[in-house]
Formats: C-alpha cells, sequence, structure tokens
C-alpha cells in the first residue's frame, strides 16, 4: 500500500510539477503561521492580506531567496523593505477595512501599500526617493493593483488634495509628529508612526484623533526605521 501511494506521489509531481508559484505559496503561509499568528497578528484581513502579497517580486532579484523571512532587505538608495511582522502590526493596528482611505508615508519598496490594498477601497503613497517610487509603482501595477495612487515629493506635507484619511501609516522615523499629517486625518482616525532620532531607537506610536482634535497617544514598541528625509 505504501509502495502504491509513493509510486502515486511520484506521478503526480511528474505530471503535475510543484511550481515555483506553489513554492512561494507555502512560504507566504510558513510566514503567517511561524512569525506572525504566534505573535498577536490575529486581525483576519491582515492575515489574509499577507497570506496574499508576493513579497519576492518587490526585492532585488539576489535576494529573493529571502523573501518570506522574518527581516527587512536592503532595496537600494539606503532604504529597506520592512520586515513582514513589522509590516503586519503596523497594518493591524489602524483595524483596516473595506471602505476606508489610507495614506501611508514612504512608499518604499511598495510592500506595505501592497497589503493595505489587499484590504482597504484607496492606498495613496508618498515616496521622496524618485527611483524607488518609479519601480514601486511599476512593479504593484504589474501585479494588478488599481487602488493604490502613487506620488514623488515631500510627505511631511501628506497629500491634502485627497483628505481627510480614515488612517495614515508612516514607514519612516521624524523626530517629532508632522502637523499636517494630523490635519490630514479624521476625526477618530488612527495614524502609525514611529518618533525618535536617527542615532538611536525610536518609539513606534499609536496617534487617534479625538472629536476636539486632540490626540489620544500610545507607545507601542520600541523600533528601528530610516529616518523620515525631506526633499530639497
Amino acid at each position: 500500500m505504501k509502495t502504491s501511494i509513493f509510486i502515486w506521489s511520484i506521478m503526480l509531481l511528474f505530471f503535475f510539477p510543484f511550481t515555483e508559484q506553489d513554492r512561494y505559496e507555502q512560504q507566504r503561509e510558513k510566514m503567517v503561521k511561524q512569525h506572525l499568528a504566534p505573535r498577536e497578528i490575529t486581525d483576519p484581513h491582515t492575515l489574509e492580506a499577507m497570506r496574499s502579497v508576493e513579497r519576492h517580486r518587490l526585492v532585488p532579484k539576489n535576494i529573493e531567496r529571502y523573501a518570506y523571512e522574518d527581516r527587512p532587505l536592503p532595496i537600494g538608495n539606503g532604504q529597506t523593505i520592512s520586515q513582514p511582522f513589522i509590516v503586519a502590526y503596523m497594518t493591524q493596528a489602524i483595524n483596516p477595512k473595506p471602505g476606508m482611505k489610507v495614506l501611508e508615508i514612504g512608499t518604499g519598496s511598495g510592500y506595505q501599500a501592497a497589503v493595505l490594498a489587499e484590504i482597504v477601497d484607496e492606498v495613496y503613497t508618498i515616496e521622496t526617493v524618485e527611483p524607488l517610487a518609479k519601480t514601486a509603482k511599476k512593479k504593484l501595477t504589474e501585479m494588478g493593483y488599481d487602488n493604490i495612487h502613487f506620488k514623488v515629493g515631500d510627505g511631511f506635507y501628506g497629500w491634502e488634495e485627497h483628505a481627510p484619511y480614515d488612517a495614515i501609516i508612516v514607514t519612516a522615523a521624524p523626530e517629532e509628529i508632522p502637523p499636517r499629517l494630523v490635519d490630514q486625518l479624521k476625526v477618530g482616525g488612527k495614524m502609525v508612526i514611529p518618533v525618535g532620532p536617527m542615532s538611536s531607537t525610536q518609539e513606534l506610536r499609536l496617534v487617534e484623533k479625538q472629536e476636539d482634535g486632540e490626540l489620544k497617544i500610545k507607545n507601542m514598541m520600541p523600533v528601528r526605521f530610516v529616518p523620515f528625509t525631506r526633499r530639497d
């Protein structure tokens, strides 16, 4: 009986070979089960988005094999793609849902934007480094995302034309929370942002805008992000 099963398994592999796509799907599932679900990532929208986004297509070819390890990876221009856990953690923190409009500051590789785009209706993303913005736009368009809107500019000023936003995610660390971003956040909206000097560990903060315009700020965890750079 065991011999028959073995022979059938070999035949199935021969006629239906294990594809690269299958391999990456398995790696994403492993990433979710080993690195996300056990670490209090419980939001079903976030977990499904992390299973779906093809992170390997958003990193340089020579490091694709590391795409689903839980670590940041270099993407050029002195920037990195954040580790999957941090992306999932920040996504879950804004309580993402269909119907939302989200602003992202720091497109980078496009990974965070893609995860958001799997859940919310519209993503507006700003990148100060033009080559990164162009590469991310090209790749994400090829991947079929038609609800991500791109801008090259200074993220400090946000994207006022499309404000207010249900949520804002900032993927680089300013020393203080930019007031223009607070202005563009809806009442009741949430912003996740790392804050602190580039020379040391920063604090990831959850900012909620109250009815009276005041901010409720919660420190979430220590992090290390690239600095929030400005355009000249």
